[in-house]
């Protein structure tokens, strides 16, 4: 029998002819970061793995970061430049880095023969309220990138970056390009988003510090977000949000490795629910204990407002019983960049707050269990305990969620405890 050739035949919309065979297209959305942008070779590398996935007959758009450096030396200008500046035109440098990925790329395809043009987020166009520096997408126009779809073109977008409703240049906020890629996927309905980087997937925990830590096959959105707001560096937290919310499948993968990755999909999608799917650590940790505070109502809003009306994020937060009313100690957590800030404004409100003492300590780190599983297994909090008091590691403060367990500990034991409770929860690679 032979096989008609593509021209002789008619295709159905959203049907290609590749190597013999019909297949219905896909729409890809892949990421590259800055490390898979860095130099000039490394763009001759990823245009060849966007080639290899025009060549299986889907439609892609690809999103890029600034080369890696890029983005902190333009930072490093508008701060020379102008010490107190318009944050307008903070983005306008700053976006400037993508732009120049976008334009490199979509030469480096058209040189080895695929159809590309750079777009940035104004063309598009992405839409972004008007919060310079860290705006928020309200709305993506993919339909002239569509058009060009179905021209044989990719579309090489510059990340992190969108247009305000004045029609000024905004940029996401580090780690933006991952949300612009997902926004750009939810918009143009991708099966997949793929997201490539310098590791190879979503790990147990971070294999630098357990080696028996295992790459995941799938995570789900709610696992990844915890794991991302809780140290894990592989996805920024509101690309994970966001694919979340709008039902995108991203799979994380390395840029340099031909190897499967780590698919982020939603919970139905994973029929065997590990208990504990992984173990996160953050450094990023900063305690403060206020001693004898009034227990009387009001002084939690006394405390932890004027933080909030600060931009000082409180995450852990533990209260000692005070017996018969009277006074009570108060621990809270925040970032260590965040600390000194904090400090210095509890002190000057001593007075109004009525605290005996301040004891602050940045010698400390969180380390979480995740899991959905967690929902409908009973004894994961016991487990967490019992490992860590065996390894004579004290617990300083305790914190919760459905499908999560934090604690804070001491920083010199973050490397046993994290290897005890990887192997505790059977989670060690065979």
């Amino acid at each position: 029998m032979t096989v008609q050739s593509a021209a002789a035949v008619h295709l159905p919309e959203g049907c290609c002819f590749v190597d013999g065979r019909f297949l219905a297209m896909a729409c890809i959305v892949q990421k590259f970061g800055g490390t898979s942008v860095a130099d000039l070779d490394r763009i001759h590398n990823v245009a060849r793995r966007v080639k290899a996935e025009v060549d299986r007959g889907n439609d892609v758009a690809v999103v890029v970061s600034a080369m890696a450096g890029a983005t902190n030396q333009l930072v490093d200008y508008v701060s020379q430049a102008s010490a107190l500046h318009d944050t307008r035109e903070y983005d306008a440098v700053v976006s400037s880095g993508e732009q120049v990925t976008a334009g490199l790329l979509a030469l480096c395809l058209q040189e080895i023969g695929v159809p590309a043009r750079s777009w940035m987020g104004w063309q598009i166009p992405i839409h972004t309220d008007d919060v310079h520096g860290k705006a928020r997408i309200t709305d993506v126009e993919p339909d002239r990138i569509k058009e060009k779809f179905g021209e044989g073109q990719v579309a090489v977008v510059a990340g992190f970056q969108g247009i305000s409703p004045n029609g000024r240049i905004t940029t996401l906020g580090r780690g933006g390009s991952d949300t612009s890629a997902v926004a750009l996927a939810a918009a143009l309905g991708a099966e997949r988003c793929d997201i490539f980087t310098d590791v190879d997937g979503v790990y147990t925990t971070d294999p630098r510090i357990v080696p028996k830590a295992r790459k995941l096959e799938k995570i789900t959105y709610e696992e990844m977000l915890e794991m991302a707001s809780l140290g894990a560096k592989v996805l920024q937290t509101r690309s994970v949000e966001l694919a979340m919310n709008k039902g995108v499948r991203v799979q994380v993968l390395s840029s340099f490795e031909d190897t499967p990755g780590t698919l982020v999909v939603d919970e139905d999608e994973i029929v065997e629910k590990q208990v504990v799917s992984g173990i996160a650590y953050s450094r990023d940790e900063a305690k403060i204990t206020l001693v004898q505070v009034e227990d009387r109502p009001g002084v939690a809003a006394g405390i932890f407002g004027p933080l909030a009306d600060a931009n000082i994020n409180v995450d852990m937060i533990v209260q000692n019983v005070s017996p018969g009313g009277g006074a009570t100690d108060l621990t809270f957590t925040v970032t260590r960049a965040d600390l000194s800030r904090a400090v210095k404004l509890l002190e000057g409100r001593r007075d109004e707050i009525s605290y005996k003492d301040l004891i602050h300590d940045d010698g400390v780190v969180k380390v979480s269990v995740i899991g959905v599983g967690m929902r409908s297994h009973a004894g994961v909090a016991k487990s967490m305990f019992t490992t860590l008091a065996d390894k004579g590691i004290n617990i300083q403060v305790i914190s919760t969620s459905e499908i999560k367990i934090s604690v804070l500990i001491d920083e010199e034991y973050t490397e046993l405890a994290l290897r005890a409770l990887h192997t505790a929860y059977g989670l060690d690679a065979d």
